[in-house]
């Protein structure tokens, strides 16, 4: 609670706090620190207009700040420059303003030194009688150090703030409370100047009365002269800090007072409190429009007289009892908030506690990893010293081979030298034929290969490390890799049906630890049968089209991510709309062209209602609803035609050819029109020629009845032909051809007509 009975502007208890109209409270000597005095090129503002504005503002309180307002006013006049400076101390409909925190003021108020007018100026002129008393100009204000709104000062100055006396008294009994001598805190503060630019600033040596600010004295030297329109101001001793009151019991009185020891006498008791505008009356009634406590004299004469208000104690009693009510919120809170932190207490023991056992695990493991690893490390390097060997002994074995054998070969070459040597012919003759065969054989004996190394000295030993380094990379705990997602949440509140198309939305669950990749949506066919997949992806949103009509659909979602599939969510009903037009009220199908399935030559305008063609050649473009159920009725309107095309109507599967005329192939049932004729055409067989063709301004109506599977087309309200296609099952999708000589328009949303022309004749 400490914190609650400490002023924001010097950090100390409260000393005579008094109430500012945000509501804030601050010491009185701290408030005459922080009140700033209004420049004077500023003074030029009517007062009213820098005093609070609302329902409780007495005209009459301004009393001769009337008379000086409207003389300084005049400058107001000639002086344009200078109005945008009310937003300083005044916003529209409050009467508070907003201050910019300096950097250099230790509560966060501007201060604004005083700023001479121009000389001849009629605010120059005004300013002896603007400054002679703050009762008789509203050229001071106080700026709030904690939501920092700014108030003008009245007539009454800081005199005309309540005093917090309630307040007051707790602090009091706060400082007994804790045995701190009730004084200390008063005994510290020392009045400082309040227009000093050192820090901390000088100790006030003088306070001036009419302007109610502290001087030290160089600056009552500088911004104070005893000279001009301050020759008259009084300048006093700055106020003593106050005397440490003695300790007393607060005895509460029957009228809302209470008695509590305070003032210079230190065992004088509080008396009670009393209006500051009637001395000797005790407060007895609460205005109830003002928000303040007041006397009878206030309500018969002054401005309370036409206020609501209410007795005292009666008033009193009832913000106890919502202050306790607001208070009973705030204590089940407060318990909520104990508990929460023993719960976060017991999370950080278990947190030491499970931290502990996870390193002599981790530790336990690793060195499991290490102690495999050397085994590993062992059995490779048998591996290397055993080829090692072989190596070296097959390498040994070859050098004593061929050693015994270079022996040989030497021996028999010296032999032979020395035979030829020798100059006996029959000797030489008996002994060469052998001598021959011997150095023949001698040489055989050193075959191909018989001089090339058996082994190499490299080992065909590669040890493939890559993925074991790969796997230490990417070791890591279970609890940090990604988990599988939960099941995603549906968005009921944006899922919706519209025609034969259904739209669901869902979400992640909050803090989930597990993100999704993406999402799988399912849906049954309508009848209760086995679900399917109809999309995939990381899309939250999905609308699905080409359902039945006047069908009940089942739907849920389920997230996944790299490490696998999470559950499915809660399964969703949705019913799509019931086109029939049989019914009463009949619900008819809206749907515009599709720029997704229309050919890339297709150019669709007006919303997508509207389509023409770039190329020459026939194109083919789809609608958005797909059809399997019900009767559906639409029309298009001709709004360009040029140079006799043929452009075609009708229906189509999704999968129907795009790049040529609508009726070509076995996808499409259609019927093209010229300006003279009419044929229909499916899998390119041409049909029921009937006279009467198309114009601009023409109307092509399509008529599809599921019910009875049948395609009837109607020009300008009169049925073309007779039924074009019979026996019409499956899922159908309007569609258009057409080429850049015609435009026409998509109308929809249209009940089938109750009487129809009769059909036109069929020629040959």
């Amino acid at each position: 609670m400490e914190e609650e009975l400490k002023c924001p502007v010097c950090g100390a208890l409260f000393r005579e706090p008094i109430i500012l109209p945000c509501s804030h409270n601050v010491c009185l000597p701290c408030a005459r620190t922080i009140a700033v005095q209004t420049p004077d090129g500023e003074q030029h503002l009517p007062p009213p207009l820098l005093l609070p504005r609302g329902p409780d503002s007495d005209p009459a309180a301004s009393g001769g700040a009337g008379a000086s307002g409207g003389a300084v006013g005049g400058a107001a006049a000639g002086g344009g420059d200078h109005a945008d400076k009310l937003s300083l101390h005044s916003e529209t409909d409050s009467g508070y303003g907003s201050y910019t925190p300096s950097l250099k003021s230790p509560n966060g108020v501007r201060v604004l030194p005083t700023v001479p007018a121009p000389p001849g100026s009629s605010a120059a002129a005004a300013r002896g009688a603007a400054c002679s008393s703050l009762a008789a100009c509203s050229s001071s204000s106080i700026t709030c150090p904690q939501c920092h709104r700014s108030a003008s000062l009245d007539h009454r100055g800081l005199r005309g703030f309540q005093r917090n006396r309630l307040l007051e008294a707790i602090v009091q009994r706060f400082q007994q409370g804790r045995g701190a001598a009730p004084g200390a805190s008063a005994a510290a503060a020392v009045a400082v100047c309040q227009l000093c630019d050192r820090t901390p600033p000088e100790p006030a040596a003088a306070l001036c009365e009419q302007c109610d600010v502290l001087y030290c004295a160089a600056c009552q030297l500088k911004c104070h002269p005893s000279r001009g329109p301050f020759a008259k101001h009084r300048l006093v001793q700055p106020p003593p800090p106050p005397a440490p009151p003695e300790p007393a019991p607060v005895v509460s009185g029957a009228g809302g007072g209470c008695k509590s020891p305070g003032g210079a006498g230190g065992g004088a008791t509080r008396k009670f409190p009393t209006c500051p505008e009637h001395d000797l009356e005790n407060y007895s009634m609460y205005c109830a429009s003002c928000r303040s406590p007041v006397c009878y004299v206030c309500l018969e004469e002054g401005r309370h007289a036409q206020h609501e208000v209410k007795p005292l104690g009666a008033a009193w009693k009832q913000h106890k009892a919502q202050l306790s009510q607001a208070l009973n919120g705030v204590s089940d809170k407060a318990k909520e908030a104990k508990e929460f932190l023993v719960q976060l207490k017991n999370i950080l023991q278990q947190i030491q506690e499970n931290g502990l056992d996870y390193e002599a695990c981790l530790v336990a493991q690793c060195d499991a990893l290490v102690e495999a690893l050397t085994r590993q490390k062992a059995k490779l390097l048998t591996k290397v010293t055993k080829e090692r060997e072989h190596k070296l002994k097959m390498v040994w074995d070859q050098i004593n081979h061929c050693t015994l054998k270079l022996r040989q070969s030497t021996g028999l070459m010296e032999y032979c030298l020395e035979v030829i040597k020798e100059n006996d012919p029959s000797g030489f003759l008996q002994i060469s034929d052998a001598l021959i065969k011997r150095v023949q054989v001698s040489q055989e004996q050193w075959v191909k290969g018989a001089l090339e190394p058996k082994v190499s000295a490299e080992f065909d030993l590669t040890l493939d490390s890559e993925p074991l380094l790969q796997a230490i990379h990417q070791l890591d705990f279970l609890q940090m890799k990604c988990r599988v997602p939960p099941a995603p949440l549906l968005q009921l509140e944006k899922c919706c049906t519209r025609n034969n198309s259904v739209t669901l939305a869902w979400r992640t669950p909050p803090f989930t630890p597990s993100p999704a990749d993406g999402y799988v949506l399912e849906l049954d066919d309508g009848d209760g049968g086995q679900f399917r997949e109809v999309y995939v992806g990381k899309e939250t949103l999905c609308t699905i089209d080409g359902l039945h009509f006047n069908s009940t659909y089942n739907a849920r979602v389920k997230a996944f991510n790299s490490s696998g599939v999470g559950p499915y969510s809660k399964t969703v009903v949705l019913q799509t709309s019931d086109a029939c037009v049989l019914a009463r009220i009949p619900e008819v199908a809206w749907f515009t062209f599709d720029p997704n399935s229309g050919h890339r030559d297709i150019i669709l305008s007006n919303d997508n209602q509207t389509a023409t063609c770039s190329s020459y050649d026939d194109r083919v473009v789809l609608g958005t609803a797909a059809f399997s159920k019900g009767v559906h009725y639409w029309e298009l309107h001709v709004d360009r035609y040029d140079n006799h095309p043929d452009p075609a109507f009708g229906v189509a599967r999704a999968s129907v050819a795009k790049d040529m005329m609508l009726g070509k192939d076995d996808k499409a049932w259609a019927m093209y029109v010229d300006n003279n004729r009419s044929w229909f055409m499916h899998c390119n067989s041409h049909t029921n020629r009937t006279e009467g063709g198309v114009c601009k301004g023409a109307t092509v109506g399509v008529l599809l009845d599921l019910n009875k599977h049948t395609l009837t087309f109607f020009i300008n309200g009169q049925q073309q032909g007779p039924t074009a296609f019979s026996h019409v099952d499956g899922v159908f999708m309007p569609a258009l051809s057409l080429n850049r000589n015609v435009q026409v328009t998509l109308h929809t949303g249209l009940e089938v007509p109750t009487s129809l022309g009769r059909p036109k004749l069929t020629g040959n």
